[in-house]
């Protein structure tokens, strides 16, 4: 079956960990002429925990200064296992010593290492070495080969404490101060204490540790430590302070220790006592005698010792008042109680009380204050209806709703008047000033024209009649780029034209011609056209030509022409003698 077996006893991983077997397979039995193979066979021999752990000395040495900080790692140690895996974990422990308060050790399961940290601080002028006692053991024992063990070794290290110039030290971890309030500058609050503890015994210097924008309120003696005000405190204001002191040698300044100080400002009464809030007392004009209409309470700033317990009364110095008296409580509050039956708004609505509050305080204190009470009229249950300002109203015959009603009439009337206001402001003048002053439909434009250029932009005799308009006049501020189309007609045909042919045509050579501005154009031709007897009598050419016609046949034409007839003709006007 090819089973492989070992052959030797007691096989050690340790001393070797692997083989490699040539195996030989042959047929026939092995007889002559058969035929064989082979191959090779890699063994590994597993580990088991047969070896117990050593160190490699029985003793060691681990020097430690004493500034070390406490929780901190101050040395290494490690024993040694020639098993692998987790037969080789291992467990520190220190067994005995007198370092045992001091040192403690734990194992690290990467490098199967004894890390020693240390517990509580060092002090080299007090004890200077320490003896520990260290064990390193398996974790995972096989029984098997428990006759091999033990599987643990104990090894003594000497820790060697080194002396380091530490510090100043404060005789307490944290101090806690008082002073009165409202002391004078330079009262001492306390002190403080340090000293050098190494053996040299260096004085020690104090002072405080200021925050660049905190305000000096204490000063230190920088020999003896005592701490002193150097301001004038108030309690109210800020009941407790803390301060930072520090020490360092003389001779080393540069190791400097710090500690906290509390200063606790004690309470002085120097505040009055004085009502809780500004109350608003009404009473109702329907009281009876000795009925309670409002209960106070005051405060004060100062502690619970100068000021819980408080005194009310009334003003003795004033007279004796018919109106309102107070009770004292006995429990910090007061009652204000009426002293007659009625009361009316109409003969007096406001009334001042003087109350005198006084504190249990040393030396007691006392304030004034003054009650305002209203008089109002209420309901029969107590439930005030109106006061001073509401019955006002009620007296000038005027109700609430009422009041709302006019308010709201008066800003319709201001809207009404704001609206017409304007509406007459934004009204436009009309362009055409009356309907009779039509003037042969020419508009009248508040717009001023452009000078020199206006006139000169077109021919006025283009205005008279067509005769004039033979030639097309260019405009003389507008330079045409493309040659205008020639307009040259004869007169003739121009005299027998009709008017609607001669404005069709003038219109047809307007959209036609590429020199005209391209914005609109208003011509305008003052021409009546033929077959007229009487002809034109238009007075366009009278100021340029001289007319040669013959006026006398006005006279034929009746009374209504006489007139003209004397203005054109020959014909003396009547005179009356």
């Amino acid at each position: 079956t090819g089973v492989i077996r070992t052959a030797l006893h007691n096989m050690d991983r340790e001393a070797r960990e692997h083989y490699s077997v040539v195996i030989q397979a042959k047929d026939m039995a092995g007889q002559v002429g058969g035929l064989s193979g082979s191959t090779t066979v890699n063994i590994t021999l597993t580990d088991v925990n047969d070896n117990p752990p050593r160190f490699p000395q029985k003793h060691y040495q681990l020097y430690v200064p004493e500034s070390a900080q406490v929780g901190s790692a101050v040395g290494k140690i490690k024993a040694n296992d020639a098993d692998t895996g987790s037969n080789a974990d291992m467990k520190y422990t220190i067994i005995n010593g007198d370092g045992s308060g001091v040192f403690s050790i734990s194992t690290d399961k990467e490098t199967r290492e004894g890390i020693l940290s240390l517990k509580k601080p060092l002090n080299y002028e007090k004890k200077k070495s320490y003896t520990l006692n260290i064990e390193g053991a398996n974790t995972h024992l096989d029984f098997r080969f428990s006759h091999l063990g033990p599987f643990k070794d104990v090894t003594m290290l000497k820790v060697i404490v080194g002396d380091v110039d530490e510090p100043p030290l404060f005789t307490m971890p944290s101090y806690v101060m008082e002073v009165y309030e409202n002391a004078k500058i330079g009262t001492p609050v306390g002190t403080v204490t340090a000293h050098d503890p190494d053996a040299a015994n260096s004085l020690v210097r104090y002072f405080i540790d200021h925050n660049a924008e905190e305000d000096r309120y204490f000063t230190i003696d920088a020999s003896t430590g005592t701490i002193k005000t150097a301001k004038i405190f108030d309690r109210e204001e800020t009941p407790w302070y803390n301060i930072t002191v520090a020490a360092s040698e003389i001779d080393n300044p540069g190791l400097v220790s710090h500690v906290p100080v509390g200063v606790r400002i004690l309470d002085v009464n120097d505040n009055p006592p004085e009502l809780a809030r500004d109350y608003d007392v009404v009473v109702c004009e329907n009281t009876k005698p000795g009925q309670v209409i409002q209960t106070i309470t005051a405060i004060d700033k100062d502690n619970s010792a100068n000021g819980a317990r408080f005194h009310f009364s009334l003003d003795e110095g004033l007279s004796l008042n018919p109106n309102f008296t107070l009770r004292n409580n006995e429990d910090n509050t007061a009652s204000i109680l009426t002293k007659r039956r009625r009361y009316s708004r109409t003969t007096q609505d406001i009334y001042y009380l003087p109350v005198l509050i006084s504190d249990g305080g040393v030396p007691p204190l006392s304030s004034s204050s003054t009650l305002t009470i209203r008089v109002c009229a209420c309901e029969r249950d107590g439930r005030v209806r109106t006061c001073h300002a509401e019955a006002f109203l009620s007296s000038a015959g005027l109700s609430t709703g009422a009041l709302i009603a006019i308010l709201l009439c008066i800003v319709i009337l201001l809207a009404i008047v704001v609206l017409f206001i304007t509406l007459r402001r934004s009204k436009k003048e009309p362009l055409i000033i009356s309907e009779e002053d039509v003037r042969e439909n020419v508009v009248t434009y508040d717009d001023e024209g452009g000078g020199e250029e206006d006139t000169e932009a077109f021919d006025i005799t283009a205005l008279r009649n067509p005769s004039a308009a033979e030639e097309l006049k260019y405009r003389r501020d507008v330079r045409p780029e493309v040659k205008p189309l020639s307009r040259h007609h004869p007169s003739s045909s121009l005299d027998s034209i009709d008017v609607q042919e001669f404005l069709n045509q003038r219109l047809a050579e307007a959209d036609l011609d590429p020199s005209v501005p391209p914005y609109d154009s208003l011509q305008t031709y003052a021409y009546e056209g033929h077959r007229s007897e009487a002809g034109s009598i238009s007075s366009l050419d009278s100021a340029t030509t001289h007319s040669d016609q013959d006026y006398n046949y006005l006279g034929d034409w009746g009374p209504e022409f006489k007139k003209l007839a004397e203005l054109y003709g020959e014909i003396e006007p009547e005179r009356t003698t």
